[in-house]
């Protein structure tokens, strides 16, 4: 496992890698920092998809709609989560969804009548590679900012950067 760093307008951001594929993102103070990093991550800022990873990064930030793509993902989660985070890969750059809309998406694919919106709102909490998997396109189901492990102002920030529609 390496690891390496970014510094972006909304805090340092750690890079997480199996070597190959990115396993995590993380905001500094973010809930759930590096719960799905190992103890024994070695820096090693060189490696390609941490450089790729820095280009996407430096572009996003810039204004541009890099897409997910072109990095190669492998996040840890169960299925469910799994689940839950391919339909966030879905959401277009600028737009948001509800909670229950996912819900009711995550429920339809299950072919169970319902699914918990708080069941979705934990798996995308747990989402280990913020903003390429956009879970800060996420919010309540009037329109309004809720949950974000990185606190309400950085997805404030970042759902504002793309031009997304938002209460308040």
């Amino acid at each position: 496992m390496y690891k390496s760093y970014y510094e972006s307008p909304i805090g340092l951001m750690t890079l997480v890698s199996d070597g190959d594929a990115l396993i995590g993102v993380w905001i500094e103070g973010q809930k759930y920092f590096a719960a799905t990093m190992d103890e024994n991550t070695v820096e090693k800022n060189d490696l390609e998809i941490f450089l790729k990873t820095r280009s996407w990064l430096d572009r996003y930030f810039a204004g541009d709609k890099p897409g997910h793509d072109e990095l190669s993902l492998a996040p840890k989660g169960s299925l469910f989560r799994q689940g839950i985070w391919k339909i966030l890969l879905g959401i277009p750059y600028g737009e948001t969804i509800a909670y229950g809309e996912i819900a009711v998406r995550i429920a339809k694919q299950s072919g169970i009548l319902r699914m918990s919106a708080q069941a979705v709102g934990g798996a995308v909490g747990h989402n280990p590679i913020s903003i390429i998997i956009p879970c800060h396109r996420v919010i309540g189901s009037k329109g309004q900012l809720t949950g974000f492990a990185s606190g309400l102002t950085k997805k404030e920030w970042l759902l504002r950067h793309e031009g997304a529609e938002i209460m308040g």
